[in-house]
């Protein structure tokens, strides 16, 4: 087979494709400059996978790009960007296949940059087998050992540690051995099933394909040797798992669920059940387009018909044999990819195989000291940091331990606002008692208690800067309300921090914090049939987002108080801009700290134009036109 480029939107198909004809999915990783992919270029063809064009080609790039004076760069075959070419380093992950007579191949290349480690963890997430390339003169670095820890993580079992460059120092059996011991010395506690060192160098092939005579003392296998007969095949066996992507509807007559098998096996005939609910139903056909198919294993992309009608929908897991355990909270290990930084109690989105939820991290126990592999307390996380972390669900997730099924164990976190992955995670363990904790029903429901007071419960956020008129406005608007006879609660901002909020300061995670309780005590007083005020400043729109789906459809109306900055300092009610400006107050909102003005509130208020009077009136006329209180 010739030797190609595989895109990102041909890996699931060609996965799928090969899972059964004894591929082999590796990555190459280390510190910058290490040789990865040279390497790759060099088995390439020593493999006899480039043909005599491409050969031609890369000679004349070596020419223009290479780092190797007037020999051949292998890693040209591999480092495809301009940049990359430009500047002799990895940035993407490039994955590569080829084949020889004993085995395929599937090898990604990754990026050995710290600011890339995201990449690296996106080449890992497939591999069963990770060559992991130290350079001979430098020996292990914190790179070296992020990595490791990264392909550990990442459930990757099997590692070669390849001591590269080891012709330049003058193939040194006493080098080779100092920097094997301290590698297993390093990763003595990660779990791997085996580590295999190998002497080579890449760029002259020496130990790649064949034993090299430079090197008599070592007698293990040639590279390639030892990735053509490698046994990294798990050999437990694996319940039928399938998380459902789509609900196929071809005609009236077809309900079909689609997915792609994660593991085990399903055949017509198998019960199945759906994860979330616990509903049984038995197996009618095993579709795909190319025909009905008496089995189906993993990696095979299917659509299921049962004989039973079902509740299903994206997201769903269909499940047989041991169930999946269904929860909204477990501790994972998590690498932080985002340069802005991680906070607890921030709202992000988190998908799990094809289902999304909302989610916080509502406890960092502990980061990971790189060099030490240490726990380190920690109250936030910066980028590349890999820490252990309790994950709060909005909603309960059918997932096991990474250990035991990658893809219902792994996830990623999602920025709001920016869609942005800001985060991979490997789920650790569930706790069987956070599954258990169910709402408990209460006879005098919300619903019950808000006909009683002839109103529609909800929460009127007000935002906007200190000194915007927010509790201005928000207390004559309950005067009104209070006048019209409807119950309500008010929640302002400096009041809470005097009781519920009095251990919280004004950073950014400790902001984060105070919005998110007093969202939580806002839907605890509309659950008790109550028009809620809250008057806070809220800073970050994804903190309000968070807030608002706490309530449902209807419940939450974020009022803009727009008032300019410049206002609210020549206002400055309490004195706090004179003192934030002489430095007697930090990280004070419109000073010191950012204020994320909303994009689409349900209200917007601008006081320079109005008086708080006339304001509060329109709040009221909006509670009236979306039925809160009657007209």
């Amino acid at each position: 087979m010739d030797a190609g480029l595989l895109t990102n939107a041909g890996l699931d198909a060609f996965l799928a494709q090969q899972a059964r004809i004894g591929l082999l999915r590796f990555l190459t990783c280390g510190s910058v400059d290490d040789g990865k992919s040279t390497l790759i270029g060099r088995l390439l063809h020593e493999a006899g996978q480039i043909l005599d064009d491409q050969l031609t080609a890369l000679e004349r790039d070596s020419a223009r790009h290479g780092t190797t004076g007037t020999d051949v760069d292998f890693a040209l075959l591999v480092d495809g960007l301009e940049a990359e070419r430009t500047q002799g380093i990895t940035i993407d992950v490039a994955y590569r296949f080829f084949a020889t007579d004993r085995r395929r191949f599937m090898v990604a290349d990754t990026p050995g940059h710290v600011q890339y480690t995201r990449n690296m963890a996106t080449g890992a997430a497939n591999a069963e087998l990770a060559v992991l390339l130290v350079d001979a003169r430098n020996g292990l670095l914190t790179q070296t050992r992020r990595h490791a820890f990264l392909v550990s993580m990442m459930g990757i079992r099997h590692v070669v540690l390849a001591v590269n460059k080891i012709d330049l120092v003058d193939f040194s059996e006493a080098r080779f051995n100092e920097i094997r011991a301290a590698f297993e010395h390093a990763v003595r506690d990660l779990g791997f099933a085996a580590v295999t060192a190998i002497p080579i160098s890449a760029r002259f092939g020496h130990n790649i394909t064949v034993p090299s005579a430079q090197t008599p003392w070592y007698d293990g296998p040639a590279l390639l040797d030892h990735l053509e007969s490698v046994d990294v095949a798990d050999p437990r066996p694996r319940p039928f798992r399938m998380p459902v992507q789509w609900v196929n509807r071809a005609d009236a007559e077809f309900r079909g669920y689609a997915g792609t098998v994660a593991c085990g096996s399903v055949r017509p005939g198998d019960q199945v059940t759906v994860a979330r609910s616990g509903v049984a139903a038995t197996v009618a056909r095993v579709v795909t387009m190319d025909g009905d198919l008496e089995q189906a294993g993993a990696g095979d992309a299917v659509t299921l018909t049962l004989q039973e009608q079902v509740d299903i929908s994206r997201g769903d897991v269909l499940a047989g044999g041991v169930p999946v355990p269904v929860t909204d909270r477990f501790d994972a290990n998590m690498v932080w990819l985002s340069e802005a930084p991680l906070f607890q109690g921030r709202g992000y989105l988190l998908k799990l195989g094809t289902a999304t939820v909302a989610a916080n991290i509502t406890r960092i126990r502990h980061r990971i000291d790189i060099d030490s592999y240490e726990h380190v307390p920690a109250d936030t996380l910066n980028m590349n940091d890999v820490a252990h972390v309790t994950v709060a669900l909005g909603a309960p997730l059918a997932l096991e331990r990474y250990a035991d099924d990658k893809d219902l164990g792994g996830f990623v976190l999602i920025d709001r606002l920016t869609n942005a992955t800001v985060a991979v995670g490997m789920i650790d363990s569930v706790s069987a008692a956070a599954g258990g904790v169910i709402w408990q029903k209460q006879e005098v429901d919300k619903a019950s208690r808000a006909a009683l007071k002839g109103q529609r419960p909800a929460t009127i956020w007000f935002t906007g800067l200190s000194g915007a008129g927010k509790s201005t406005i928000a207390n004559i608007v309950e005067q009104k309300l209070h006048a019209l006879d409807r119950h309500t609660a008010m929640l302002d901002g400096d009041n809470v921090r005097h009781g519920l909020n009095r251990d919280l300061g004004f950073t950014e995670a400790d902001r984060i914090e105070n919005i998110r309780r007093a969202a939580e005590a806002a839907k605890l007083m509309v659950e008790a049939g109550l028009i809620v005020l809250v008057s806070f400043i809220s800073p970050y729109r994804s903190d309000r987002d968070a807030a608002r789906e706490r309530f449902e459809d209807g419940e939450f109306i974020e009022v803009f108080v727009d008032t300019p900055v410049a206002e609210c300092r020549r206002r400055d009610p309490k004195g706090l801009y004179k003192r934030a400006d002489a430095g007697q107050i930090r990280n004070f909102t419109g000073v010191d700290a950012p204020y994320e003005a909303p994009e689409t509130p349900e209200l917007r208020l601008v006081t320079t134009d109005a008086s708080a009077e006339r304001l509060a009136d329109q709040v009221i006329d909006a509670l009236r036109g979306r039925g809160i209180i009657p007209r």
